[in-house]
């Protein structure tokens, strides 16, 4: 049985230690003789570094790695192109000084490799533009720049406006030197998670093939439901597919979807056991933060309609949540909208994994530490287990009663309408019952269905100014008749639930059995 490439992002380590290797070189062929300027954009740990990697070795003609793989037979191995490799990926990005520092040490790392000398100066775009004339001019072929993880420094000070926009101005003074030198390279591409606008940093290169929502691409990092099941069939024996394909597959750019390699090394390294990988390996603070002042509506991330144009890219004075939650992976593409003269996509969780990481931390991150929510979400999965609906809502009602009137004083969400059904739906994920949001059924929207076993709960939510219940969401549920879509044998209950603004808790709570 082949070994796992758990951490190794260089084809050469993965060929020579004989670890499973996924071959797109197909698509990178098809990739390199279409155009010549690329930039993708895919989440983190998605086999971006990889990509690079198997570049470099492919332009600078080591054909030796490459045998046996589709590329092999259709390359010009007698062309070797001198290859500038530069890379974000490590570290943490402080400031522009720092920032500078490493880019003027990769230029020289890379002057080295090629044998040939820089000048000792602080110019950077001197320096870069130094660095492709001699190494064309020594190797006497057009260069290849691979910039890996372009956005980094950016990202790692996102909430440091100021900060964030100081290193942007060190990123762009380092790309401008790659506009219109077209004599001079080979092939160039830009890897990032983020696309930042073109005017913000780019500076002029405006021939970037962008081939992050192109289909043919889609699938060029990630594994495809047949690559898993052909490459890693030993490993996967006795697994439920079904419930991996539900857990880690679902990611799409227009394409085939495809699965976080992260996820599945670490899936089959840990004994086929389901737990959050690629969540866990980092928490985006950042976009909490984006969430909670956007007052997002937390059922909406489940069905999300979203303009092309919108997603294009985003700037550090500008950036909606719902465009980085996608860039980020914690959204992905259901659908694609044809809106008028504008194309239009549906946006949802990609699979279960990021539905009930994020919701989870969402949970706690919109509630104060002293409301016991992750306490409250096991409550909730036993009671829906049994169907005590009385339980139900004396947990609910504790619940909103534990978050003190100073928090929803100091925190504007509480202004949000959706807040309270915000925080219940959160519940109902983060407990593990299958839930589906906003409902579409033949006469309206359930607000939340919610699935534990054989048990299957419609609610209805209603924010109301007064202390009195007045009974319209039961009577919603019944005189819409959601229930219909349902009656296939299992046990139905259909929950009403109004939430006073007043009194910041639930008033009413009405149910019965459909």
């Amino acid at each position: 049985m082949k070994k796992l490439p758990i951490g190794i992002s260089t084809l050469s380590s993965i060929l020579n230690d004989g670890c499973v290797y996924v071959d797109k070189t197909a698509l990178i062929h098809q990739l390199v003789t279409t155009s010549r300027y690329h930039f993708l954009s895919r989440p983190r740990r998605f086999g971006k570094s990889l990509l690079v990697d198997t570049l470099k070795e492919l332009f600078e003609g080591n054909e030796l790695l490459f045998q046996g793989l589709a590329i092999h037979p259709l390359w010009d191995w007698t062309k070797k192109h001198p290859v500038i490799h530069i890379t974000f990926n490590d570290g943490v990005h402080t400031d522009r000084t720092q920032l500078d520092s490493r880019i003027r040490t990769q230029l020289h790392n890379n002057a080295k490799r090629l044998q040939i000398e820089l000048p000792e100066t602080d110019d950077i775009p001197q320096q870069f533009s130094l660095l492709l004339e001699r190494a064309v001019e020594h190797h006497g072929q057009p260069a290849v720049v691979l910039i890996d993880e372009y956005d980094k420094p950016i990202l790692d000070q996102i909430l440091d406006s100021q900060r964030a926009a100081e290193l942007r101005d060190g990123l762009k003074n380092l790309y401008s030197v790659l506009k219109g030198r077209d004599t001079l390279l080979r092939f160039v591409l830009l890897t990032g998670v983020s696309k930042f606008s073109q005017v913000s940093l780019f500076s002029g290169l405006n021939n970037l093939n962008d081939i992050t929502l192109d289909a043919r691409y889609s699938a060029l990092c990630g594994y495809t439901q047949s690559e898993l099941e052909h490459h890693f069939h030993d490993h996967l024996k006795g697994a439920d597919m079904a419930r991996v394909r539900a857990w880690y597959n679902g990611y799409n750019w227009l394409g085939e979807s495809v699965y976080n390699p992260f996820d599945i090394l670490l899936f089959v390294d840990k004994g086929q056991q389901f737990r959050s990988y690629w969540f866990e390996t980092a928490t985006p603070s950042f976009l909490l933060t984006l969430l909670k002042t956007g007052h997002y509506y937390l059922p909406q991330l489940e069905y999300l309609e979203v303009q092309e144009s919108s997603l294009g890219s985003i700037d550090i004075d500008n950036i909606p949540a719902e465009v980085l939650l996608f860039q980020t992976g914690y959204l992905t593409i259901h659908e694609t909208l044809q809106m008028g003269n504008q194309l239009g996509f549906v946006l949802g969780y990609p699979n279960l994994e990021v539905k009930l990481s994020l919701t989870t931390h969402l949970l706690s991150y919109l509630t104060p530490t002293n409301s016991r929510a992750p306490q409250t979400s096991i409550q909730i999965y036993r009671l829906l287990a049994k169907a005590d609906m009385d339980g139900l809502r004396d947990t609910f009602k504790r619940f909103f009663a534990s978050i003190p009137h100073d928090w929803y004083r100091n925190n504007s969400i509480d202004q949000y309408e959706g807040y309270y059904a915000s925080l219940f739906y959160a519940h109902m994920v983060a407990c593990g019952a299958t839930t589906i949001a906003e409902d579409v059924t033949a006469t309206g929207q359930i607000d939340l269905t919610a699935i534990v076993d054989n048990k299957l709960f419609i609610f209805e939510f209603k924010a109301i100014d007064t202390e009195q219940s007045s009974g319209t969401a039961l009577a919603q549920i019944k005189t819409k008749y959601y229930a219909d879509k349902y009656r296939d044998g299992r046990e139905l209950y259909l929950v009403g639930i109004e939430f006073s603004k007043q009194i910041r808790n639930i008033v009413g709570f009405e149910w019965e059995k459909g």
